[in-house]
């Protein structure tokens, strides 16, 4: 996604077009005719010609059951991801995905690495 156009350039774009037209300030600074249009209406309406934040916000659908996740994860501490999908499927009717549900148990710190009880594989260093 392109980066968005400096407050500075669009304050000037404004400043130019209220002064001649719309068309001919988005001439003069390089920019679209629909782009000097569009930021006359924003001014216009809201009163600021400001980029509104990009991107999507980044909330997950398991914030409101994360008491939930926590109390499973303290009832029984190895419990697999797959157990913990399988209850909030049974218990709230929430599909989510591994993936999903790891990355918000990571994003928390409530992973844990499990690993298989085996016998080095030598007996010194060499």
């Amino acid at each position: 996604m392109g980066r968005p156009y400096s407050l500075d350039l669009r304050e000037r774009v404004v400043t130019a077009a209220a002064a001649t037209s719309r068309r001919q300030a988005a001439a003069r600074f390089g920019v679209g005719k629909a782009t000097a249009i569009r930021w006359m209406a924003a001014l216009t309406a809201t009163g600021t010609v400001a980029a509104r934040p990009q991107g999507r916000a980044r909330r997950s659908k398991l914030e409101p059951h994360e008491a939930f996740l926590r109390m499973l994860i303290d009832e029984k501490v190895d419990i697999t991801l797959a157990e913990m999908r399988v209850r909030l499927q049974d218990e709230h009717g929430l599909k989510v995905g591994v993936g999903t549900l790891w990355a918000f148990l990571d994003a928390r710190d409530l992973t844990y690495k499990k690993r298989q009880p085996t016998l080095p594989s030598r007996i010194a260093w060499t």
